[in-house]
């Protein structure tokens, strides 16, 4: 079969279509692509070229969340040594506390009080991690940041340990002593006895006895010994006897005139006797009256209902007091005819760190700090005629908040840990500007990439529209033109009809 031929014309016109079509679909791809350099071949250089500067993009873009969470991970450390500063500003504020009272137990109480903070920071610093990495939990807890795609630019991070507060590298807080507990006890007993002198006053001599003569001796004796008056030396009239009785430790001595006779009270926790001798002519008596006797003074344990009185320690008027190791006076009572045994006790457990309890004629202390219970009565708690003093003393290991300078050195390492946490907070705030800064500047880096890359590869849509409406305008002056071609080879066939 012979080959078509097509006149020039026609030729022309198709070949025409041909290349608008072509240029259509490379119009229309860039249109759907955006992109006017879609491959390889349609600019080697401007493809390859964008390329490079997008895949840097992408890496930096990658790094951008190492930032993002570095950033996260010093914010985290970073508001973990806001919440501890608070801690170690409230543990100050409890040493200032404790140095405004001198009262021992007091003090005590803000110890643990203060080492329950310290506790509290240690948590809080263990507390302050972000996705395992703990800038506040000592070695271990580096936290690098890299800045750019070859790691040539980072930031290293180093961590501090407010995990265990005496670290001396750390805030250098050590826990306080809260000190120790100690005991005591002191007996109550009561007991008493008369001595007659019949037919004399307070005024009388002693010598206007019968028995009695200058020069007899009388013998006061218990566990401790022996005390001794001489008639018409040591004593002389019946007041003199009494005052001398009186004055012997735990004893209490009164006369009346009513009934001529000595009443001695005891408090001592041991049998007196009482016996006059017959050293200056006189004739053995039992202290008094009462010829070849003795008078025996003896005790017995006081009951919670039994009134103090009836106790050689005390006496109407006199004012139990009581000091803790400081000096500082919690409490103190006046004893009168009416107080009991159970109210002494009751008075001495409602002070605050001391505990007492009363049983078989003895009360029981405990004490959270040291503290002493004294009398102005001398004869208080004596328990025997030749016994020293008379106070009762609890002993306690102290806390490191009893004295002023305990708390003067727990202020100066308080107020050094702070600038410790201050320093980190500076650390810790210039990283975390500077991993921001960097991170905003690989923001727009990315960006500033991105931009070049596209100026390379996308197409301009304004510019693509216009060639397509250009293009399907060529289509259809090219189809009209194919048209008249072959109506003007049709016109020369006519000639044959």
């Amino acid at each position: 079969m012979p080959d078509i031929v097509l006149s020039s014309a026609v030729r022309d016109n198709l070949l025409s279509l041909k290349q608008t079509a072509d240029l259509q679909s490379v119009t229309q791809t860039r249109l759907a692509t955006g992109l006017k350099v879609n491959t390889a071949l349609d600019n080697p250089n401007s493809f390859f070229t964008a390329q490079s500067l997008n895949d840097r993009a992408s890496d930096l873009s990658n790094l951008l969340d190492n930032m993002g969470q570095g950033v996260q991970t010093i914010r985290a450390a970073d508001k973990g040594i806001t919440s501890i500063t608070k801690l170690v500003e409230s543990a100050k504020a409890i040493a200032n506390q404790a140095l405004q009272t001198s009262s021992e137990y007091e003090r005590k109480q803000f110890t643990s009080q203060y080492n329950d903070l310290l506790e509290q920071i240690e948590d809080m610093a263990r507390d302050s991690s972000y996705k395992g990495k703990n800038l506040l939990a000592g070695a271990g807890n580096e936290l690098e940041v890299i800045f750019n795609e070859d790691s040539t630019s980072n930031l290293t991070v180093n961590p501090v340990d407010f995990t265990d507060t005496t670290l001396d590298d750390g805030l250098n807080l050590d826990d306080l002593d809260p000190g120790g507990t100690g005991t005591s006890s002191f007996d109550i007993f009561g007991g008493t006895a008369t001595i007659s002198l019949s037919g004399l006053q307070a005024s009388s001599n002693l010598t206007d006895l019968g028995a009695w003569a200058a020069g007899d001796v009388v013998t006061i004796v218990d566990s401790s010994g022996t005390t001794s008056l001489t008639v018409g030396t040591s004593i002389t009239t019946v007041q003199d006897y009494v005052d001398a009785l009186d004055g012997l430790n735990g004893v209490h001595a009164s006369f009346d005139e009513t009934t001529d006779s000595i009443t001695i009270t005891s408090g001592l926790d041991n049998t007196v006797s009482i016996q006059k001798d017959t050293a200056g002519g006189g004739t053995q008596t039992n202290g008094g009256d009462v010829t070849t006797a003795t008078t025996s003074l003896s005790v017995s344990a006081l009951t919670a209902g039994s009134t103090l009185i009836s106790s050689g320690g005390f006496q109407a008027g006199d004012t139990i007091t009581i000091t803790d190791g400081n000096g500082f006076e919690p409490a103190s009572l006046e004893i009168d005819e009416e107080t009991t045994v159970s109210d002494l006790v009751s008075f001495i457990d409602n002070v605050k760190g001391l505990d007492a309890s009363f049983s078989g004629g003895s009360i029981s202390l405990i004490g959270e700090v040291s503290f002493d219970i004294t009398s102005n009565n001398s004869d208080f708690n004596r328990g025997t005629l030749g016994s020293g003093t008379g106070s009762v003393s609890l002993s306690a290991l102290a806390s490191e908040f009893k004295t002023d300078t305990d708390i003067d050195r727990t202020l100066q390492a308080i107020n050094a840990a702070l600038d410790e946490l201050r320093n980190a907070a500076r650390a810790m705030g210039t990283a975390l500007s500077t991993v921001e800064i960097r991170t905003d500047f690989t923001q727009n880096l990315i960006n500033t990439l991105e931009v070049g890359a596209g100026e390379l590869t996308i197409a301009d849509m304004n510019e693509e529209g216009a060639n397509m409406l250009a293009l399907q305008t060529r289509q259809q002056l090219s189809s009209t033109a194919l048209s008249l071609a072959n109506q003007a080879d049709q016109s020369v066939l006519s000639l044959f009809g």
